[in-house]
């Protein structure tokens, strides 16, 4: 009965772990041309690949929940009326990222495509979310240009996010079997 519960305070701590990095992720923000380069897919795509689809789903969406229920979580704050920002979508999409990178990474001691192929899917996925929940926002707010947020809202930061997905999954291939070997001492 003790084994299970220090797994479960282990768990919990891998999750709570994940959401204050993610929390760290949305305040840093470094000067990049164009956009601003930060590192909130990149933990998310992290998140489903170190810790497993459901822990990484459970971390992101903690972090979400934090975020509407009003603490300062996200990166201009937090609260309900956050779901109205075009940008909402993306938070969303995390939660989507680190189910997608969980489920297809599978588990550890896999080939390096495999974390490649996952971390991209994620990637994909939080695109997927928050591109169309972008444009709906954005038409429900009245936005005019659509394609103009289209480009510099969304699609300029794509590249970033799929290089820095990759270099993810490299951590993620470096990183697992260290983690794996401390746990099954």
């Amino acid at each position: 009965m003790k084994t299970k519960t220090k797994f479960l305070a282990a768990d919990i701590a891998e999750c709570a772990l994940f959401v204050v990095l993610m929390v760290a992720a949305a305040y840093i923000q470094i000067p990049f041309p164009l956009v601003p380069l930060t590192f909130q897919t990149v933990i998310s795509v992290l998140a489903g690949l170190l810790l497993g689809w459901k822990k990484g789903t459970i971390s992101m969406a903690v972090y979400c929940f934090s975020g509407l229920v009003g603490l300062p979580v996200f990166a201009a704050g937090g609260g309900i009326a956050y779901v109205l920002k075009p940008s909402f979508g993306y938070i969303l999409g995390f939660i989507a990222s680190a189910m997608t990178a969980g489920l297809i990474a599978g588990k550890p001691d896999l080939p390096a495509w495999r974390y490649i192929v996952a971390a991209l899917a994620a990637f994909f996925a939080d695109y997927a979310v928050g591109i169309p929940y972008c444009i709906a926002a954005a038409h429900f707010l009245g936005v005019d240009d659509l394609l103009k947020l289209l480009l510099t809202g969304n699609l300029v930061y794509m590249p970033k996010d799929a290089a820095l997905s990759i270099l993810a999954a490299m951590l993620a291939k470096t990183v697992l079997p260290v983690i794996n070997k401390r746990k099954n001492r």
